[in-house]
């Protein structure tokens, strides 16, 4: 339902219901939406029910336009923020989205390129190595033992497991790591991108998400999808970030003194 073609309560004032028809929620929502911050306070009738004005119609665009673009968490803090006057703070908020999302677009370069060197690695390799060409082992490796396979230092892989790249099982008697195929693989993973340069913290990432997809062939089967929804949130703050001037000029205009705006 548009509300420039909608049923008004009257006086340029809106019902709840107009609000709710508009976007296909619950009156109780909109209710919900004022009672935590993300819509200004309404006003009321001299009968006590809610009254809101064209200000709350682009408020509720505005924070549902945000939602898939930020996250509920984000799209009310800005939300909460513009509605208290603090517009510096809303403005942080959004920068801090589109630094995250730049973020995930690096770290799926990262595992796209990990993902593409394992291939080549795994086509080049002996047939009975693992994805880097070291072996996979027949029983579990321990820290000096994959260490040597991988000509790094002890000390190295320690490190990686402190930066949450390596996770090895330890033994519950003698605490010493024990090494399993896929740590194996992870490490050989985490390898191959600290000597293309890529930073600790970035490596975790990547690991976290090939673990999260059952291994690099389940994974590179998904970075497609990974993308799109990437292009899909960068969509969405193109959107919502209409949508907020949208509000914030309403709010501007609604203010004493300002031209009052039309929905």
């Amino acid at each position: 339902m548009n509300l420039q073609t909608g049923v008004r309560s009257g006086g340029g004032r809106y019902r709840p219901v107009d609000l709710a028809r508009e976007h296909g929620i619950s009156t109780q929502a909109v209710r919900n939406y004022e009672r935590d911050g993300v819509l200004p306070p309404a006003g009321r009738t001299p009968s006590g029910y809610r009254s809101y004005s064209a200000v709350h119609v682009r408020a509720l665009r505005a924070y549902l336009a945000l939602v898939p673009a930020h996250g509920y968490a984000a799209a009310g803090e800005i939300m909460r923020a513009a509605n208290g006057g603090e517009l510096d703070a809303a403005l942080a908020a959004v920068d801090r989205s589109h630094a995250q999302l730049m973020r995930d677009r690096e770290t799926l370069d990262a595992v796209e390129a990990a993902v593409d060197a394992l291939g080549r690695a795994a086509t080049g390799g002996a047939p009975a190595a693992g994805p880097l060409g070291v072996a996979a082992p027949d029983r579990p490796f321990s820290v000096g033992q994959l260490a040597h396979r991988l000509g790094l230092a002890p000390a190295t892989l320690r490190k990686w497991e402190r930066a949450g790249i390596l996770a090895p099982r330890r033994d519950p008697q003698t605490r010493h790591r024990h090494y399993s195929a896929g740590d194996v693989r992870d490490a050989q993973l985490a390898h191959l991108l600290r000597r293309g340069g890529f930073p600790l913290a970035h490596i975790a990432t990547v690991l976290h998400q090939v673990r999260g997809a059952g291994g690099p062939e389940a994974l590179a089967l998904s970075l497609g999808d990974w993308r799109r929804r990437l292009t899909d949130r960068g969509r969405a703050m193109l959107t919502a970030a209409g949508e907020l001037a949208e509000y914030l000029r309403a709010q501007e205009t609604a203010r004493p003194g300002g031209v009052r705006t039309s929905v």
